[in-house]
């Protein structure tokens, strides 16, 4: 009996295709790969993107470092050239080159990276820049006030100095720095290749194993080996454009050298020139006013002259008429020299507030009628060890600036005071008693960023030809000079207070200072001195003497220093020495010393017009009187020598 019910279920079944899968598997194991493959490249093409980048961008950091070098070394160039020329207009270009150098550091902050530590690198950058600064701005102020040789002098000090070590330090350290994480990046991205290519050749094994997988595997391996030897031509090319840019900034500053090698040579040219100019201009100036004083003083003499061979009543008013353009002469020539710096410092004990009181008529006349000068004082007695004329010229030019900042119209507020500070309260300034003095306008204020840089030399914001940049760089240089403290409070629209502070000083005070500074005619001579004047101009000789004679005194005159030991030798008692300053063969100072030992301690009087680059402390403490001078101003000057010298007579018996 057949069984009809049909074929049995494993016939009916389709047989299963292992091919079908199995090419199916090797097609998605392919298509698998070839995502690997794909994402393997993206990935090394973004770090090696990434490497290229960043790399691009340690380039941009190290030109503007050397850039920063370069304006360093353009600024300190400028200010040895000013240094050693003593031109304003290189002490301009120092200034220039130095803001500068200032602004690529601010560029620098800008591109470097944004980590902490390349930004904390980049402050301590700024640190050691601003500590240089200062070092070079204290030269340039020694060649402000002429003295060339402490400029030159200093100048060389600071050639090699912590803080420039400390500078070029920390220029090197951004440098290393921006190094290192460039060659960190490009180890991340090499390995990161190095694992590409790992994974690649696996992938391509495997592919080889499942035929099909192994020819697209094949062909992807040879699309990507293209790829990457591309990428590898294009790092290659970036490579070469940044050896050339970094060979085409090292031309242009080997450049930039030459043509400021030419530039020297073009300015030492320039600056004869401008000398000989300046020269002409300057005794032209002079020469005006002194021929106007001069026609005071013979036009006076003259009439005078002229009045008393005739009887005339008013010769004694023409005498007078000389007399005053004769003094103004001589205030000229010592406003001269001040401004030139070539003028002695002459310390003395100096009461602020007599001192303000005493320039009222000068203020006066010098600011207008527009402007209103209101003075105060505390009442106190404390006086200050410094430079009366230096003082007085830095309260003038203090009340000048704050009659310009106030357009020529408003209050100018000058306070003399005291006060008490502990230790760097005010700037630097030591613990201890202060006499102050502050000027104070109502005029337009100070920006902050005039403010930071208004000490700086020939820094001004006066319109061209209304200022030189000095006024309050000399004032600065002048209190730091005194031991003091110099501040300022302004504000835009708030007006401005410039104060100083000076040392109090409370050394001993003679008895009869204060009667012989304010006397006007010469007392009584305390007896009759005997005096050995030494002066090689026989007509300042003649005068000197004529004057010490009719004062009742014994002079004996010397027209040469080195005769001084045989002049003593013939002398049988000796109470003072009037000697000048500068004297061809000795100085004064120089045979004060060579004699000492014949002196035996005679009370020493310098006479000076001019005392050039002299030493004050050459003087010894011994009393200085400056030409030109009268016959009461002569008198107090012997009293005080004798007085303060305090010495034995030197007798022949001795």
């Amino acid at each position: 009996m057949h069984d009809d019910a049909g074929p049995p279920n494993d016939a009916l079944t389709p047989p299963i295709d292992w091919r079908s899968i199995l090419l199916a598997a090797i097609a998605l194991l392919g298509m698998l790969v070839l995502v690997l493959l794909i994402s393997i490249q993206t990935n090394t093409d973004k770090a090696r993107d990434d490497a290229l980048r960043q790399q691009a961008h340690s380039y941009e950091v190290i030109i503007r470092a050397n850039a920063l070098t370069t304006a360093i070394a353009r600024a300190e160039a400028a200010l040895g050239r000013y240094v050693v020329s003593a031109d304003k207009a290189l002490g301009r270009e120092y200034s220039d080159q130095w803001g500068k150098a200032a602004d690529q550091i601010t560029r620098l902050r800008q591109v470097i990276g944004p980590g902490a530590e390349q930004q904390a690198q980049v402050a301590a950058l700024r640190t050691a820049f601003d500590a240089r600064g200062k070092e070079l701005t204290k030269t340039a102020l020694y060649s402000v006030y002429k003295r060339d040789r402490d400029a030159l002098g200093a100048y060389y000090q600071i050639r090699e100095t912590p803080a420039l070590n400390d500078l070029n330090d920390k220029l090197d350290a951004v440098i290393s720095s921006e190094r290192r994480v460039l060659a960190s990046r490009s180890e991340a991205a090499a390995a990161s290749i190095a694992q590409a290519k790992t994974a690649t050749r696996v992938l391509t094994a495997f592919g080889v194993l499942i035929v099909f997988g192994a020819i697209l595997l094949g062909w992807l391996t040879v699309v990507a080996q293209g790829e990457r030897a591309a990428a590898d031509a294009e790092a290659e090319a970036e490579r070469l454009r940044a050896a050339e840019l970094e060979d085409a900034v090292q031309a242009a500053t080997a450049e930039l050298r030459q043509e400021a090698h030419e530039r020297e040579l073009a300015e030492a040219q320039l600056r004869q020139v401008q000398k000989m100019e300046a020269v002409g201009q300057l005794t032209g100036g002079i020469a005006h006013d002194f021929n106007n004083m001069l026609a005071v003083v013979l036009g006076g003499l003259e009439l005078a002259k002229r009045h008393l061979h005739t009887g005339g009543p008013h010769a004694q008013r023409h005498i007078e008429n000389a007399m005053e353009g004769a003094n103004r002469a001589a205030a000229l020539t010592r406003r001269l020299l001040t401004f030139s710096r070539a003028e002695p410092v002459l310390p003395e004990a100096v009461q602020v507030g007599e001192l303000v009181a005493g320039m009222s008529d000068l203020l006066d006349r010098t600011l207008g009628d527009t402007i209103e000068i209101v003075t105060y004082d505390d009442g106190k007695p404390w006086r200050a060890w410094i430079d009366k004329h230096q003082l007085e010229n830095a309260v003038l030019n203090l009340a000048v600036n704050a009659r310009d900042a106030m357009d020529g119209r408003g209050t100018i507020t000058i306070t003399a005071g005291t006060t008490t500070l502990v230790e760097n309260a005010v700037g630097e300034c030591a613990a201890g008693d202060y006499a102050m003095l502050a000027v104070r306008d109502t005029g337009s204020g100070m920006s902050p960023e005039v403010l930071e840089r208004v000490f700086e030399p020939f820094f001004t914001t006066k319109p061209v030809g209304k200022g030189t940049g000095l006024g309050l760089s000399q004032i600065f240089g002048f209190v730091r000079q005194s031991n003091g403290e110099i501040t300022i409070d302004t504000a835009p629209g708030k007006g401005t207070a410039v104060t100083i502070y000076l040392p109090r000083y409370v050394g001993v005070q003679h008895a009869d200072e204060a009667e012989r500074s304010t006397s006007g005619e010469p007392g009584p001579a305390r007896g009759a001195l005997d005096i050995l004047v030494v002066e090689d101009d026989p007509r300042v000789l003649s005068a000197t003497v004529s004057a010490l004679t009719d004062l009742g005194h014994h002079p004996i005159g010397c027209d040469d220093p080195l005769d001084v030991p045989a002049r003593l030798a013939g002398i049988e008692s000796l109470d003072l020495v009037v000697s000048d300053v500068l004297m061809p063969g000795q100085t004064g100072p120089e045979m004060v010393a060579a004699n000492a030992e014949a002196l035996g301690g005679v009370p020493v009087l310098f006479v000076t017009g001019y005392a050039g680059e002299a030493d004050p402390t050459l003087f010894g403490g011994h009393t200085v009187l400056r030409k030109p001078y009268t016959l009461a101003v002569l008198a107090r000057a012997v009293q005080d020598s004798v007085q303060r010298g305090g010495g034995p007579t030197r007798h022949a018996a001795e």
